[in-house]
């Protein structure tokens, strides 16, 4: 027998939202000539739409952001995946983590050197494992037996990245590493980096979304920090502090210096704020940014959403990529801080 329902009876129409962002920064107008700015605006564009696309057809917030960051993986204007900056040893190791607010299931990797979506190996770890966090060769194992795709390690490089690596490396009297196996000759003449000096020194990529479910999720891509030494990992790949989603709550992806992301568990404790307190997400974030993290001298910032579509961001640096869409409503997207 057919179910009926009377207009009262009806389930909510719930309706869509995502936000992304591409890492925060120095990121000033009076650096970023106009040719880098669209460059970087439509970047965001194509990747916002594509989760978008996935979320307008009834597809899960999980999916969405799987589909948002393995486009900005493959974008070498980003430092995650293909655009991720280089350690103090030469290699490109990758950090990722997703997390499901319906469920609490979250799955992470950190130091991966082979996989070309980290993303997807974060999913993968939280789908076909019993774990949560998998590292170094365990983890570059486990995407082989998950079956992902698997590149070269000289996928990942690009020559402004390398040329940013050897001058932090001369300015700080350590040694040069060999240019990697695998990678283009050197050019003539250095490369021109195409953005403004240490935007990407802590940069990551991440998103956060809502389905029509009404299920949260949120996803974090990033290739760490520049000259990083001695297996150094961030905050983007543990739970907590730079990525978090409970459907109870709001679900956060944050990009900074991650040694004080930890410190405050700051995806966490936004989310913390939201449940306990009862803040509003922009009140929630603003607290722990531009007080708490500030408080400590960290830079950087997060994007949020909640199951009733609240969405925002919050960063206490010059500038963060970003960009936010809700159902039936106008794409925004900034890069500095003077925008809204």
């Amino acid at each position: 027998m057919l179910s009926t329902f009377t207009a009262a009876q009806q389930p909510p129409v719930r309706h869509w939202a995502i936000v992304l962002h591409g890492g925060a920064g120095i990121i000033e107008r009076a650096t970023m000539d106009p040719k880098t700015d669209a460059a970087y605006r439509a970047s965001l564009r194509q990747a916002i739409e594509a989760g978008a696309a996935v979320l307008d057809k009834g597809g899960s917030s999980l999916d969405a952001i799987e589909a948002s960051i393995r486009i900005l993986e493959d974008d070498p204007l980003f430092n995650a995946g293909r655009g991720a900056v280089f350690a103090a040893d030469g290699k490109n190791e990758l950090d990722a983590a997703i997390m499901d607010g319906a469920t609490l299931q979250a799955g992470a990797v950190a130091d991966v050197t082979r996989t070309r979506h980290p993303i997807s190996l974060a999913r993968a770890v939280m789908e076909k494992s019993p774990h949560v966090l998998l590292v170094g060769a365990g983890a570059d194992a486990f995407s082989v037996y998950a079956g992902l795709e698997q590149v070269d390690p000289s996928f990942y490089f690009t020559e402004r990245r390398w040329e940013s690596l050897v001058k932090q490396l001369k300015e700080e009297g350590l040694p040069i590493p060999p240019r990697p196996a695998g990678a283009p000759p050197p050019p003539a003449a250095p490369v021109a980096d195409i953005e403004p000096a240490n935007a990407h020194k802590y940069g990551t990529v991440g998103v956060v979304a809502l389905d029509r479910h009404g299920d949260i999720a949120a996803g974090t891509s990033t290739g760490g920090t520049q000259a990083k030494r001695w297996g150094r990992v961030g905050d983007s790949p543990l739970i907590g502090a730079g990525t978090y989603a409970s459907n109870q709550s709001c679900a956060v992806s944050a990009t900074g210096t991650g040694e004080y992301f930890i410190r405050l568990t700051v995806a966490r404790t936004v989310c913390a704020l939201v449940q306990y307190t009862g803040m509003t997400l922009q009140q929630a974030a603003d607290k722990v940014i531009h007080k708490e993290l500030t408080a400590l001298h960290g830079d950087g910032g997060v994007i949020a959403i909640t199951p009733d579509g609240q969405m925002v961001w919050s960063f206490n640096t010059p500038g963060m990529y970003r960009a936010r869409l809700a159902e039936g409503g106008q794409l925004e997207i900034g890069i500095y801080n003077d925008e809204p």
